[in-house]
């Protein structure tokens, strides 16, 4: 068996000026992870720390050789670090994490145990949030129910970093801009199976936050890409094509208007009417020739990169060069 084959858990952290948390969470760990019975890596991926802590995951890679050091070359962010992390993880299931002990490293095994029921994701759910009120807890109460409710992927809590997931899925996923927290929402456009568990969330043991209320801005654009690639990613001519239809039908009616009061003997041209006509009219042909470039662009997009539009699950046939996999449980309601 080859050494990355022999890696059963992958435990991804991003890491950007943690010094004060980095030997109290390399021995919360180590104390949880020995507990499992599987083998098992812990990435640490350094997003252009300042504080030295690239120079304290060197001194724990060297005295733990399950600890690996993944450095970027400056501060990319939060999605940039976990994307880093994912392309060198070689587990089959990966665990992501905060490394400023927030999250606490006893959860994995429960997240674990429920993944082995058959799911595909298991998110952490802070039930009972240890952070500021006003300016992180509200805000991520709104969103949660904003994300749940637009995305149709029910979580009570898309921020927590601590969740499970099957490698194979996960790395289908291309991350960028700040897409990681939508991951939840991602992987169900591929029939992942997702669930979630009540986590235990601490006081933050040292450092600064790096998060606070001005990301609301970001998460709603990136919601309204979510939403966008979840819908129409393989069919957006049904989103341009609706909208012209509807230009259409109202640049129609106003036309009916304007013919109807030219015919009562008032002057069309003392109404907006006639440019409001034109303008329906013209906003129809546009959407319409949206649409059928984004076809375009689509196609040439799977074909040049031979993407499927499909997510295999399991093949049982002659000839079959397919890996099976075992049969998933059903998402919670």
């Amino acid at each position: 068996m080859s050494e990355a084959s022999s890696v059963q858990l992958s435990i991804l952290i991003p890491v950007y000026n943690e010094l004060e948390n980095l030997e109290l969470l390399h021995q919360k760990l180590t104390a949880s992870l020995e507990a499992i019975n599987q083998t098992y890596e812990v990435i640490l991926t350094d997003d252009g720390s300042t504080d030295g802590s690239t120079e304290l995951i060197r001194e724990i890679c060297k005295k733990d050789a399950r600890f690996a050091l993944v450095r970027l070359n400056r501060n990319f962010g939060q999605t940039a670090a976990m994307a880093a992390g994912i392309d060198h993880a070689r587990g089959k299931i990966l665990v992501t994490m905060d490394a400023d002990l927030q999250n606490d490293p006893a959860d994995i095994v429960r997240l674990l145990e429920r993944f082995n029921e058959g799911y595909d994701l298991v998110s952490g759910w802070r039930r009972k949030r240890k952070d500021a009120w006003i300016n992180r807890t509200l805000p991520s109460k709104l969103a949660n129910v904003m994300i749940s409710r637009i995305t149709g992927v029910w979580l009570h809590d898309y921020g927590c970093t601590l969740k499970a997931y099957r490698a194979d899925l996960l790395k289908q996923i291309n991350l960028y801009g700040e897409m990681h927290r939508f991951l939840p929402a991602l992987l169900s456009h591929l029939g992942a199976r997702i669930t979630e568990i009540e986590v235990t969330h601490h006081p933050r043991h040292a450092g600064k936050t790096k998060y606070g209320i001005g990301r609301t801005g970001k998460v709603l654009l990136d919601l309204l890409t979510v939403k966008f690639l979840g819908t129409f990613a393989t069919k957006p001519i049904y989103l341009f094509g609706w909208c012209a239809i509807f230009c259409f039908v109202a640049g129609a009616l106003s036309l009916t208007a304007m013919l109807y009061l030219k015919y009562l003997g008032f002057s069309m041209i003392l109404t907006p009417l006639p440019m409001m006509t034109a303008m329906l009219e013209i906003l129809g042909v546009q959407f319409l020739g949206m649409g059928l470039l984004a076809e375009l662009v689509i196609r040439t997009y799977h074909e040049s990169q031979h993407k499927k539009i499909y997510v295999l699950r399991e093949f049982i046939g002659p000839g079959s060069s397919c890996p099976q996999l075992e049969p998933q449980a059903e998402q919670d309601d």
